[in-house]
Order: structure tokens, then sequence, then C-alpha cells
């Protein structure tokens, strides 16, 4: 027989959905709920599972057998050994993940459940916040998505601290007070960016014609055979300081500014998204190219009075 207090007060329980404790026990009414995901199968489903709980249930000792649940079963079903006139009130509320990423960010990063990304704290990054990053740069800036520093010129280091005087005279060209210093050695451009960092400069800045056709000439008349001493060159190609940043949807230098001079050979760029760094091609008269970062270039290093 359908009971309005009854059903008034599943009605609120279920309107809750499980935020507040369950109603105390009385001794004609019983409490039967469920956390279960929401999907397909619907009330209906829920009570098959609950009666199911009856196949371990033992009706001598009015138990339910070794460590299984029947308190669904024994709450569903109408009548029982110690309560033969009990009523049981029944809801299902749907499974609301608290956390609907799945994932959890480390060292004190806050997770954004919009987005489903970790926003790091300092000195930290990676997809969880579980990269511990190289420190602080004394006289450079802090470059998040490598995880490492950029030095400003003439100086290097892991942490931008050490004081390099570059011999100028060694400088392969000079233009506008800048020295520019080929590399004989070919290596990806990362690894070329390291070791530009290493020398207290930075991979080559090209920021006008002038620039681009002095160095696109000197490139141009370079004795290979001379000048390279790494035979583990894939092409002729120069790595410069440029690339494609996929958060900015934009080519921009190693210190983080947009490109607003570009010499980009005809047709290019035409991989951006996977060739995201730049060279400069020798059979396009070294006008630029994109390209995979993991080629193996020579490299351009530009220091700074």
């Amino acid at each position: 027989e359908w009971s309005e207090e009854l059903g008034r007060l599943a009605g609120a329980r279920a309107a809750s959905c499980l935020e507040g404790p369950a109603p105390p026990p009385a001794p004609q009414l019983g409490w039967s709920e469920s956390l279960l995901p929401a999907g397909p199968g619907g009330f209906g489903a829920v009570l098959e599972r609950w009666f199911a709980e009856g196949r371990r249930y033992d009706y001598r000792t009015g138990r339910c057998a070794g460590n299984a649940t029947c308190r669904h079963y024994t709450q569903v079903g109408r009548g029982s050994a110690a309560a033969p006139d009990a009523c049981a009130a029944s809801l299902l509320c749907p499974e609301v993940p608290r956390n609907p990423c799945r994932m959890s960010c480390r060292n004190g990063g806050r997770l954004d459940m919009s987005s489903c990304q970790c926003a790091c704290p300092p000195g930290y990054t990676g997809r969880y916040c579980q990269v511990r990053c190289s420190g602080q740069c004394l006289h450079g800036k802090f470059r998040k998505e490598e995880c490492s520093c950029l030095c400003d010129v003439g100086y290097g280091g892991a942490e931008c601290g050490t004081k390099i005087r570059f011999p100028f005279h060694a400088c392969d060209v000079q233009i506008d007070g800048d020295c520019f210093m080929v590399s004989p050695e070919a290596d990806t451009y990362y690894g070329a960016k390291i070791k530009c960092r290493e020398k207290g400069a930075m991979l080559a800045q090209i920021g006008n014609q002038k620039v681009q056709d002095i160095l696109a000439f000197y490139l141009s008349r370079l004795e290979t055979g001379n000048r390279v001493t790494d035979t583990d060159f894939e092409t002729g190609n120069f790595w410069i300081g440029l690339t494609y940043k996929t958060s900015k949807a934009s080519f921009r230098w190693d210190v983080g500014e947009p490109s607003s001079f570009t010499s980009f050979a005809f047709g290019q760029p035409d991989n951006q998204g996977f060739g995201n760094c730049v060279e400069m091609q020798a059979a396009a008269a070294f006008n630029w190219n994109d390209q995979r970062c993991k080629t193996r270039n020579r490299y351009i290093c530009q220091f700074g009075e």
C-alpha cells in the first residue's frame, strides 16, 4: 500500500542527492541508498542488483553469507523476520565525481576543472607539476614551457649566474655591435640552444633585412669542408632562435617576443604544429623554413657587446 508520508520522506531525501546524512532509522522504516555511475539501465536495473543480493542471504540465521552485502535486499524486501510490516524507502542518485578530470596536481599545483590542466607553483612544471625546475634565474628570464633559464647576453650557466666575456675578435660576423658565431658542429634545436647559452649567447635573432642579407651572404660563401668538424649533420641548414608556439599560435623568438620581421622561403612555413623550429635553409638561399626540432643542424649563436 502506498504511503504518502514515506513518499514525502523519500522525495526530500532524493532532492538532496545524498548531500546530507541519512534520516535516523525507525522500527518500521529502512533506507536503501546506492551511488552508481550515471548511465543506461535505470532504476529497474538497480533493483535487480539489490534483489540479487538475496542469493547470499541466509534465512536461517538472518545474516548475509561471508563478507557479502545484503543490506539493500533486506531493506527493499517487504517484510522480514525482524519486522514483518516494515517498509523501505529506496532511492538512486547518479554519481557526480568530485574530480571529473580523474587526475591530481603534485607539489601544490592547482587543478583547473574546466580545462583539466594544472597551474603549477613557481619552480615546478609538467602536466602534473611533477618536474622541479632549475631554480631562480639570476641574470635572465625563466621559461616555464621549457623549465629553464634564458640567460641575458653575456651570462651563462643553469641559473645564468656565470659572467662570460666572449672574445669578439673571434666572431664570424659582426653586425651593428652584435657578434654572430657559426657553429662547427651540428645538434638538435634545443641542444643548439643550450650550447649557445653555455657560451653566454643565444640562438640568433634576425630582426631586419640587413641582418638577414649579411648572414645569408656569409653562409653562402662558407667553406663547409673547413668549418664543419662534426660529420654527423643531416643538412646544410642553420638553426636560428625562432619557434612556433602553439599556445600563442605564432612564431616567437626565444626571448618570448613575436617576430615582426620574417624571411620565410616561398611556400613556408608549411608544417606548423610539427615543424616548430626555424632554420636558415641552404636550398632556399638561406631564407627560412620550419623544421622538426629534433633535426640535427648547425646553428648560429649571437652575442651582444
